[in-house]
């Protein structure tokens, strides 16, 4: 049974070995994509219950020039059906299909992706003791996020470092989206317990997060958040340890709505090929 995050990446480099010519003969996979892919796998597996979840929602984001490298859907597919053998193989299991998005950032170096993985997080059930320990003038820093940003539509990068970030249509916002979709205030992000937690401020468009339309909720690396049809995407350099998951379950459904890539009902990409 594949165990440690170097016979994950090592599982992974063979199957694309593999797969990658069958489907697209010529093309190669950037440098640190199979290292990205299974230190993202690995480091956001959820033990529950006796038992062990892979993540199954994963970001790849790329510099916006290189973006056309990735559209192809045979070589999204690929990856979705990589990640879903090598976490079988490891005794894992997927709370659903994995999926693939695509986002872009222009701060990256240049032939360098970033890869997010997350599972979809059940939203807060009570929160009246979290929202206590929110972070204060005379208990600031420690509680915010470190180097978190939102992806705005898979091209711009915001910067998120404030105790409470209000997003909306009003030029009062902390981010103003200037569409008719979005509310006046639509939704707001609160640093709570060192994470930040999105709560929907009763918007006439709804707040999705990962497809499924919440009130609150946790936000972790690689979620997609929706409001109205503006897509963001929340990340995390460097993200703390996540002892939560052992309180928190996954959920099934998802509609994302980002170029993506879902893994079918097909078991082994070569056999369906023949």
């Amino acid at each position: 049974m594949i165990t440690t995050l170097q016979q994950i990446e090592s599982r992974i480099r063979e199957l694309v070995e593999v797969r990658l010519p069958a489907i697209l003969p010529g093309k190669k996979m950037a440098g640190d994509t199979i290292p990205q892919l299974a230190a993202a796998m690995h480091a956001n597996i959820l033990e529950k219950a006796g038992r062990r979840f892979a993540p199954h929602a994963y970001t790849l984001i790329t510099r916006p020039d290189e973006g056309a490298h990735w559209q192809d859907p045979n070589m999204l597919e690929m990856l979705c059906e990589t990640i879903q053998t090598t976490g079988r193989e490891s005794g894992l299991e997927f709370a659903a299909p994995p999926i693939l998005t695509l986002a872009t950032d222009d701060a990256l170096s240049p032939q360098h992706i970033r890869i997010t993985a997350s599972h979809h997080i059940e939203p807060l059930g009570e929160t009246s003791d979290a929202l206590n320990e929110q972070a204060s003038p005379d208990n600031p820093q420690q509680h915010i996020p470190e180097n978190a940003f939102l992806i705005l539509d898979g091209r711009k990068v915001l910067p998120i470092s404030e105790i409470v970030i209000n997003i909306g249509r009003r030029l009062e916002n902390n981010i103003v989206l200037d569409d008719p979709r979005i509310s006046r205030s639509h939704s707001q992000l609160r640093a709570i317990k060192g994470r930040y937690v999105i709560f929907d401020l009763d918007s006439t468009g709804g707040t999705y997060v990962n497809g499924q339309r919440i009130q609150q909720t946790i936000l972790y690396p690689g979620d997609v958040i929706s409001l109205a049809g503006i897509t963001l995407v929340f990340g995390q350099d460097n993200p703390p340890p996540r002892p939560d998951l052992r309180e928190t379950g996954p959920l099934v459904n998802q509609a994302p709505e980002r170029p993506t890539a879902i893994l079918k009902d097909r078991t082994d990409l070569r056999r369906r090929r023949k």
